[in-house]
Formats: C-alpha cells, sequence, structure tokens
C-alpha cells in the first residue's frame, strides 16, 4: 500500500476548524476527471546520426532540448559534450513533449552501429506510450457566510499517476496552487496524494493540474451560490481576489517545495467578468428556453494561471551586429507552434529601435544556442522575452559606446548621456546620426576594433498570474444528452499582448482542448 503512492502532500494555512466553526452553510462534493491524450498533429519522433567529428546528433520533437541533452548523457553514459540536441519546427507539444520518452533508443542504436536511426511512434502508441493528463479524484468542501462570504476552502485530491511517477507531485500541487488562491478566506487546506496504476502514464498537459481544479472549484461555486440562494456571478465578485492581495498559498505549495511568497500586484478579473457578462448577453440567462426536451442553459467560470515556475526556470540570450544593421539573436528557447521564435524577435526589434525584419532568430540547438529550461509552464514570454530585452539593452549600450568613439575620434565630441536609438541609429542631440551598419564597419575594421554583442539570463521569484472568465450559452437535448454550444465567450487579463494574435490563438485553442475535455 505505502509503495503504491508516488507524491503526497498535506498543506494548511490559517485556522481551518474555527473557521468552519463560524461558516454558516458548509457545502462538500465530490467529483471526478478523466484521461484526456495531447492528440498534437506531430507524433513523438527522433532522428539520430553521428557527424563529422563522431559527435551524436539528436533531432527531436522536444519542449526541452537541454534537459534531453543532459538526460541523454547519463542514459547512454556518453559526455554532454559529445551530444548536441537540435528541435527543428514541431507540430505541437502541450507538455506531452516535455519529457525524454524515444529519443535514447535510436541514440543507442546510431552508437552501436554508426548509422542514423529513426523512431516514430504510431497514433495507438501515442495513446498508449506517451503522455495523459492526470485523471482525479477531487473531494471539495467549503464553508460560507450567508452574506456570501467564504471563509473556508478545503480541497483534497486523489490522482492517477499511471505505471511511472511522472510529474506525479507538481502536478497535483498546481491543481491546488491555481485554484485555492482564485477566492478569498481565512483559512485553506490542501490534501494530496498520487498513485501509481497499472494503466497509462499521465505527465505534463496545458494547464498542468489546472483544468482538473477549475472543473471541481467552478461546479462547487456555483453549488455554494445556489445553497445560500444568491446569483453565483455576484457571488464570486465578492469573494475573487484583488491587487495587494498576498497569496500565501503560494510559498506553502511552491513547486512541490516551499516557494517564495506572491503578491497579486494586477488583477483584472472583475473587469473580465463584467466585459464577458455583456458580450454573451447574461441579462437573457432567466428567459432561455427550458420547455421541452431541448433546454438552454448558461454558465461562467473564472481562472487563474501563472508565468513560469518562480525560483526554477531560467532563459537566456545571446545578440550580435552584423555590418547591415542587422541582428543574430540566438535563445535556447523551444518555440513548439506557439510563436515564442516571434514574439522574441519582436522584444529584440524593439529595444533595438529596428524593424522585425533586422532581426535573424535562431533558437533550440544546445551547441548553438544558450540554456533555457524549456518551454513549459507559460513561461517563454516572460523569462526567455526578459533575458532577450537584458541583451538587447546591452548591445544598445555598446552602439552609444561605440558612435561616442567614432564621433569623438573624429573630433566632434558630444555628451555620452544625451545619444539615443531609433531607426537603427544612434542619435546625438543636435540631430546627427550614425547608423547601425557604420557603427559595425567601424568596430570590424577601423579603431577599438571588437564585435558589439551582449547577453543575458533571467530567473525570477515573481509568478505573475493571468485572469481570465470565460462563459458559456449550451443547448442540451435531455433525451439524448447531447449538448451543442451555441455560443462561448473567453475574456482574458494576459499583461501586455506582446503579440495579439497570438495571444488570441492561445486562448482559442485552450478553450477547444477544454470544450474537447468536457464534451468528449
Amino acid at each position: 500500500k505505502e509503495r503504491n503512492i508516488a507524491a503526497a502532500m498535506a498543506v494548511t494555512h490559517g485556522d481551518l476548524a474555527a473557521a468552519y466553526a463560524r461558516a454558516e452553510v458548509i457545502v462538500e462534493r465530490r467529483y471526478y476527471v478523466p484521461y484526456q491524450a495531447h492528440c498534437c498533429l506531430e507524433p513523438h519522433v527522433a532522428l539520430t546520426w553521428l557527424d563529422e567529428d563522431n559527435r551524436l546528433v539528436v533531432r527531436v520533437a522536444t519542449q526541452v532540448p537541454f534537459h534531453s541533452r543532459r538526460i541523454l548523457a547519463r542514459v547512454l553514459g556518453i559526455p554532454i559534450q559529445r551530444i548536441r540536441v537540435v528541435k527543428p519546427r514541431i507540430g505541437g507539444g502541450f507538455g506531452g513533449k516535455q519529457e525524454v520518452l524515444l529519443e535514447d533508443l535510436p541514440a543507442l542504436v546510431t552508437l552501436r552501429t554508426g548509422r542514423p536511426a529513426r523512431l516514430v511512434y504510431t497514433r495507438t502508441e501515442e495513446m498508449v506510450s506517451s503522455r495523459t493528463r492526470h485523471p482525479q479524484y477531487l473531494r471539495w468542501k467549503t464553508g460560507v457566510m450567508r452574506d456570501g462570504t467564504l471563509v473556508a476552502q478545503e480541497l483534497e485530491v486523489l490522482a492517477n499517476t499511471g505505471a511511472y511517477g511522472c510529474h506525479a507531485l507538481t502536478v497535483q500541487t498546481c491543481t491546488a496552487g491555481k485554484t485555492l488562491p482564485l477566492y478569498r478566506a481565512d483559512a485553506y487546506r490542501f490534501d494530496m496524494k498520487t498513485v501509481y496504476t497499472n494503466l497509462p502514464i499521465a505527465g505534463a498537459f496545458r494547464g498542468y493540474g489546472g483544468p482538473q481544479g477549475f472543473f471541481a472549484l467552478e461546479t462547487q461555486m456555483d453549488e455554494v451560490a445556489d445553497a445560500i440562494g444568491m446569483d453565483p456571478v455576484e457571488f464570486r465578485r465578492q469573494n475573487l481576489i484583488y491587487p495587494g492581495w498576498d497569496n500565501a498559498l503560494a510559498q506553502a505549495l511552491g513547486e512541490g517545495k516551499e516557494g517564495p511568497a506572491q503578491r497579486i500586484r494586477s488583477c483584472g478579473i472583475q473587469e473580465c467578468v463584467d466585459r464577458g457578462l455583456q458580450a454573451i448577453g447574461w441579462e437573457r440567462r432567466p428567459s432561455l428556453p427550458k420547455d421541452g426536451p431541448l433546454k438552454r442553459g448558461m454558465g461562467m467560470s473564472c481562472l487563474m494561471h501563472g508565468s513560469g515556475i518562480p525560483g526554477v526556470d531560467m532563459g537566456s540570450a545571446r545578440i550580435k551586429l552584423n555590418e547591415d544593421g542587422s541582428f543574430n539573436l540566438h535563445v535556447g528557447a523551444t518555440d513548439i507552434g506557439t510563436g515564442s521564435d516571434t514574439i522574441l524577435s519582436q522584444i529584440a526589434a524593439e529595444t533595438l529601435a529596428v524593424p522585425l525584419s533586422k532581426i535573424v532568430i535562431y533558437s533550440s540547438d544546445t551547441d548553438h544556442t544558450p540554456f533555457d529550461t524549456g518551454a513549459y509552464a507559460s513561461s517563454t514570454t516572460f523569462i526567455t522575452g526578459s533575458s532577450v530585452k537584458k541583451a538587447a539593452e546591452g548591445v544598445q549600450r555598446q552602439l552609444c559606446d561605440a558612435a561616442w568613439e567614432m564621433w569623438r575620434h573624429a573630433a566632434d565630441p558630444c555628451e555620452r548621456d544625451t545619444l539615443t536609438v531609433k531607426g537603427g541609429a544612434v542619435h546625438r542631440a543636435d540631430g546627427k546620426s550614425l547608423s547601425y551598419a557604420d557603427i559595425c564597419l567601424s568596430t570590424f575594421y577601423s579603431h577599438d576594433q571588437h564585435q558589439i554583442m551582449d547577453h543575458g539570463s533571467h530567473m525570477s521569484f515573481e509568478c505573475p498570474p493571468p485572469f481570465s472568465a470565460h462563459f458559456a450559452e449550451v443547448e442540451v437535448d435531455t433525451e439524448t444528452g447531447g449538448v451543442k454550444i451555441l455560443k462561448y465567450v473567453a475574456v482574458v487579463d494576459c499583461g501586455v499582448p506582446i503579440h495579439p494574435e497570438s495571444c488570441e490563438g492561445q486562448t482559442e485553442g485552450g478553450a477547444c482542448t477544454m470544450m474537447g475535455y468536457a464534451l468528449s
């Protein structure tokens, strides 16, 4: 029995017994959420060969090329320096390609035979031998006053990790860490066990434990509102967190261990609710057809997530200047269809004051790009984007330093602190300017010859949570059980949208994934 438990955690914040004693109404329910498969367009695939220096090259559909290299070195018993991992354009990941699942086998064939090798999962193998979302049994208990004030929230999770304990601890801590803090209460409790079974292996999947928890939480919030005779929207509005709120559970749960404290510095969840109500036409809810077998209903939910794993995720970037005023941007970050190559290039271009076309990006090659923990935890724009900004700011300073030196050598001095960058050039206060191309040619071939380049790394103890409110109007055939989604509205506070179209795509993709989870 003890060996069947892959992970366990119990966390209490505040005086739970006193909070329940004060509560005028207590609601307790049990919920179940099942398996879900990623179903990426491209299955898991890896190609391996030996290069001209007898080094192992691994071209693999992965979200974590640097982790892949490190783990392969240990599994194969060869030094890291003999391995190069390359992530090409891949057809989706969603967490399913966050582990080393198959690249070790073709790599071993290549090492033993000296010949190239390739391994591709069939669609059947994807379903049984890759990863899934963790199925969970959830027990949620809420204590509330009759005026709608929440006083206690308690969540118990029993999760199925399958035959191996991949992400057995951290997915479940996120089930609590993303859900419990959304509503203010005097006391919280989270109790979790993840157990081994002889079923398919669960792992990382988009939302990483959040979708399971939010299904239970938001169902419970509707049930609590009903129990006290309160409108479910007003009940949520009364209890949602707000800017300045300290998320004490963030420190208690962390990434499977104690993490940094978190203060909610920005939160637009109330505005998300307001805009969603208007867009869905919430005022129509009481008059929706309920006679006959086809009945219509309208519901809503509130959500929060995170931006990277605080104190854990780290990204790096390197930028160098070319003779034509263009820049090479090297990042370890992994674009898995999320558009991060474009977004990181935008950050570099804006910081350096050049068009996007002047940024040539190269990513996800363990030989040629700096380290990055990988594409997961909604971290890339926030973590790697910050490293790109640091590197670009360093290059910008060097450009101004070089221009100041050029003017000084030309007996046309100026004040260094007055220099600015705009339109691919360094500008003086008197209107004179030097293009990046001219500066580069000078530093390559004239005085003080050197390469203008810089790098940046970024890790953060902050984890700014995005918020959203989702609304759906559905039609249910009470005779067949068929469900039609007639209208769906998602309103998201994602912070600053670096690439608005990508933000829309992420929201649409996430909504579709969860529609599949709910209806299939």
